[in-house]
């Protein structure tokens, strides 16, 4: 049987991310410690693991059909692959960074100045848009030591938290992109391989729907329950069931969980009673 071949990050945060939410989809890798190729028990698919920044190529050349990939690395190395879904996880950002003692505010303040960087492409974009001229330093990991041994007047590099920046005395004064983990395509990829894919992303949907989701049950008072149903569009609409209590009726709906905290104080405010709030595992639409 014909395999899908997909590439993730060999080791990190990413890889973690990565094998849990094939997990999610159902899919089971038994992937061992320093395996480099592992294959799922349930699903025509073998995982690749890779260094994050050789991964475009393999997409490019055909080595593998897509990858689990950080959107940061695409636009570096990668900008003419296909990203075919945002997967919502390893947020971070592409960030310029100065010592804490600089009185640089924004990239343009770098302008004739020393910038330090794993993503030369990326900041040269950023900074022709600018009308900036900086000279680059490319430097492969530890980036952010670079301005205390007087090699970069500051630094461009992909920020999480903020804590490295802190530990290595520096500060945040522009951001260039924001990324996420994204799911992309070889443009070689096989029409058989593409329905495999098509697969995977409705299953991908179904569970990043379920976790921008909630489930909600209520009691609400019958006098209010056009106003409460106002409040929960749901899928369709709200399910509405009698209460064996006259003049109360039971409502099942799903909401947006960005928009959680604020429905529920409206809720309230039209009588409604006993809300319980459930997660969702999958949707699937």
């Amino acid at each position: 049987m014909n395999k899908l071949k997909i590439a993730v990050q060999k080791s990190g945060r990413l890889n973690e991310d990565s094998m849990r939410i094939l997990k999610q989809i159902g899919i089971s890798v038994d992937n061992g410690k320093d395996q480099l190729k592992a294959s799922a028990r349930n699903f025509p698919l073998e995982v690749f693991y890779l260094r994050n920044g050789d991964i475009p190529q393999y997409l490019r050349d055909g080595v593998v059909d897509a990858a689990i990939i950080g959107e940061n690395v695409l636009i570096e190395k990668g900008n003419d692959l296909t990203i075919v879904e945002r997967l919502g996880f390893s947020k971070c950002k592409v960030s310029i960074a100065v010592p804490k003692s600089s009185n640089a505010t924004s990239l343009k303040d770098l302008n004739g100045k020393r910038i330090a960087t794993s993503y030369p492409n990326t900041v040269n974009q950023f900074l022709d848009k600018a009308g900036v001229k900086a000279n680059l330093h490319i430097i492969n990991g530890s980036v952010e030591i670079a301005p205390n041994i007087g090699l970069a007047d500051g630094i461009c590099d992909i920020v999480s938290s903020g804590s490295t920046l802190f530990k290595n005395g520096l500060k945040e004064i522009d951001v260039l992109l924001k990324s996420e983990a994204v799911l992309a395509t070889s443009p070689l990829i096989s029409d058989e391989n593409q329905e495999l894919i098509d697969k995977i992303q409705f299953r991908l949907k179904s569970v990043l729907k379920g976790r921008g989701s909630k489930y909600v049950l209520l009691n609400a008072p019958n006098e209010n329950l056009e106003k409460i149903i106002g409040l929960l569009p749901g899928m369709k609409s709200p399910t509405v069931l009698p209460l064996a209590t006259e003049g109360w009726s039971s409502v099942h709906s799903v909401i947006n969980k960005n928009d959680f905290w604020e429905i529920i104080d409206e809720l309230k405010a039209n009588g409604a009673e006993g809300i319980l709030v459930c997660p969702i595992e999958n949707m699937v639409l």
